[in-house]
């Protein structure tokens, strides 16, 4: 790998990054950000330039395939010939996205110039091939390590390990100027009361350092409100979670339990906590759901508010905004304005979801309303085909709700393909309507009360309630984050970041708010409590945020880690996986006929040369449950063999996995056979 040393001093006095790619790639979009992020720390030092295609094709057609100014195939195979630096061999065994290299002189080309031509770079500027996004970040941390002081004056709470150097899994972090008598208000202020700000500052303190936490949720365009915790316990993991489980009940209620030859009863109302007897189709009251899941979450909200004072963390119900980068101006709910000063501080705001962008749009609730909605939502249209919006209408459909969804191009865009068309298909199935290719042009409100939603393509419909669900933006408009040097991807409103760590070194970030951070509420408290380690305990160890576990939880429940099978053919290529699958039907299921049209899946993305699982993939009950464990398998790089070889717990779904033999190259039947 590149030396970034080498290529400094070689530079002069700039070295300049090409990364390559095509647009939908993650890999080729995080190593450009981490790169970005290293131009705010280092404008001196580094340049980027980005090269993106927009198709997997065309950048494969520039990279392998065109002719070069050299006379070899594509741009990879004349790089060696261009500058014959160590390692530049390598640029010709390499075919995925990003491609990444330096060259010397100052770039005057943009990522608009490129325009998929071979040349991207003059032969004479080619200093040294990187590599992918792997390669690129660990360039980039050893650039950061290269440029920290080596002056004994950084305080206590900055020193590594033993080790000097950027070993794998440890954070390379700028000194931030922190020492312990220092003048300021706080040793740490956390910006943000959700999952990870909370856990960051409960760590901070529980090794000594003086925190506040500053949490003021603004009411969302529909006037929803909430207490603290932040997204996921007011208005995403724990509502959501709740009213699928109601909507599973209902299901089974409706396709299992006579089956089983259950049903309430007068003799077994005791049994049920007074359940009343109702052998009757199933019915849904929205209130008592509502009712009852907003209680729960007022109970959290009570809970942190006391854990923060147990934990010694003040609490700040005020919104905030940058004066400096030691000072914070706040707003309470009166206007009364104030302020408070800090050594070190966290964002920690979280994000809300993307407005629609048509006339009406103002009409639309979103994922911030439907959990608290004061009335029954009746006739629903869910816009979008993020995971948001599927798993709102798998549950408003399970029960009962007559639901329909627009779909702009495909479902649940990021996540296997396969397994994301399993899910529509289940869910067309269950009889949620499904219009494709088209958004919401107009919105307007009827004379009755409903919203009149008029098409892209002229068809008209009426709804009670439209859902807005089409993505989420980082929430740093009001931050006045300019004022302190720190810009953010105009594309989400998120902040880029190296190790957490912002171009303005004593201002940290972590979860959804982080561009590139996968937006999970385990993923913000790990980072959290790991970053307040770093700051007040001595440690250096780095989050890592490869590998992690999600479950979406649509009515055919879907739990993944890893790569999908098209991440994975896009960075190693179709020739050098196997893919592992199977069909089954889990048992509790096989004795309900109305369960017919349903199938569990399981799938296994296999590295062939190594054998490496690069990703696995599950459809069934009990997702979550089941994804956690392989989780663990996955962080230890396990094996197919190491599956395979595991004896399973019979009779459960998660054996399936265990038994995985069937390969797609084959097309052998994947359906699963008895014991």
């Amino acid at each position: 790998m590149s030396n970034p040393a080498a290529a400094l001093a070689s530079a002069a006095t700039k070295s300049v990054v090409h990364v390559a790619g095509y647009s939908s790639c993650g890999f080729y979009r995080r190593a450009a950000s981490v790169v970005a992020s290293l131009t705010l720390l280092f404008p001196s030092k580094v340049q980027l330039v980005e090269h993106e295609f927009p198709t997997r094709e065309a950048y494969r057609e520039w990279l392998i395939k065109s002719s070069s100014s050299s006379g070899g195939g594509g741009f990879r195979d004349g790089i060696a010939g261009r500058a014959p630096a160590p390692g530049n061999l390598r640029a010709t065994s390499h075919a995925s996205s990003p491609f990444c290299w330096l060259s010397a002189a100052p770039a005057s080309a943009s990522a608009a110039d490129v325009g998929g031509g071979a040349d991207v770079a003059g032969s004479d500027d080619v200093v040294e091939f990187i590599g992918g996004c792997d390669d690129t970040l660990e360039w980039c941390r050893r650039l950061c390590e290269q440029q920290r002081p080596s002056s004994s004056s950084s305080s206590s709470s900055q020193r590594r390990g033993p080790h000097d150097a950027d070993d794998e899994g440890r954070a390379t972090m700028v000194p931030d100027g922190h020492v312990p008598s220092h003048p300021y208000d706080y040793d740490l202020l956390v910006l943000g009361g959700g999952s990870g700000g909370l856990a960051a500052s409960k760590e901070a303190s529980r090794l000594g350092a003086r925190v506040a936490v500053l949490d003021y949720v603004r009411p969302s365009p529909a006037g929803s409100k909430w207490g603290l915790g932040g997204t996921c316990v007011n208005v995403g993991c724990i509502p959501k979670k709740l009213m699928h489980n109601a909507a599973l009940l209902a299901e089974a209620h409706a396709h299992d339990a006579p089956h089983y030859g259950v049903g309430v009863t007068s003799e077994m109302e005791g049994a049920f906590g007074g359940v009343s007897a109702d052998n009757d189709a199933p019915h849904h009251s929205w209130e008592t759901l509502r009712s009852n899941v907003q209680n729960h979450i007022r109970s959290l909200n009570f809970k942190y508010r006391v854990d923060l004072r147990e934990r010694e963390v003040t609490y700040i119900n005020q919104l905030g905004s940058f004066l400096d980068a030691h000072t914070l101006e706040t707003v309470n709910a009166k206007g009364d304005k104030s302020r408070v000063t800090f050594s070190r501080c966290i964002v920690a705001v979280g994000g809300r979801p993307t407005p629609i962008d048509c006339p009406g749009g103002e009409l639309a609730i979103s994922s911030d309303d439907i959990f608290s909605l004061d009335r029954d939502p009746g006739r629903v249209l869910c816009v979008g085909a993020s995971y948001i919006s599927l798993e709102c209408a798998g549950f408003l459909r399970g029960i009962g709700r007559d639901v329909t969804v627009a779909v702009r191009s495909i479902l649940l865009r990021g996540f296997d393909r396969e397994c994301a068309d399993m899910i529509g298909e289940h869910m067309r199935g269950m009889g949620v309507n499904f219009v494709e290719g088209v958004v919401p042009a107009r919105l307007e409100k009827t004379d009755g009360g409903r919203i009149r939603v008029t098409f892209s393509n002229g068809d008209v419909d009426e709804y009670d309630t439209v859902l807005g669900a089409i993505g989420r933006t980082g929430d740093t408009a009001r931050l006045g984050l300019d004022r302190v040097g720190i810009s953010t991807n105009p594309k989400n409103c998120k902040i880029p970041a190296v190790h957490e760590q912002t171009s303005t070194p004593n201002v940290y970030v972590i979860g959804d708010v982080m561009d590139g951070c996968p937006e999970l509420t385990p993923v913000a408290i790990h980072a959290g409590r790991m970053l307040a380690r770093r700051l007040f305990g001595g440690s250096d160890r780095a989050m890592d945020y490869r590998n992690v576990c999600t479950t979406v939880f649509t009515p055919l429940e879907y739990g993944t880690v890893g790569y999908s099978e098209d991440g994975a053919t896009a960075e190693f290529g179709k020739e050098n996986l196997v893919v592992y699958h199977k069909y089954f039907v889990p048992l509790e299921w096989s004795i309900s006929p109305s369960r017919g049209h349903t199938q569990g899946f399981c799938k296994a993305v296999v590295e062939k040369r190594t054998d490496r699982v690069l990703g696995l993939h599950y459809l069934g009950p009990n997702a979550g449950e089941v994804m956690q464990g392989f989780g663990t398998a996955m962080k230890l790089g396990c094996t197919f063999e190491d599956i395979v070889g595991t004896v399973g717990i019979h009779p459960t779904t998660a054996e399936e996995f265990t038994t995985l033999s069937i390969t797609k190259a084959s097309g052998e039947s994947a359906a699963a056979g008895g014991c």
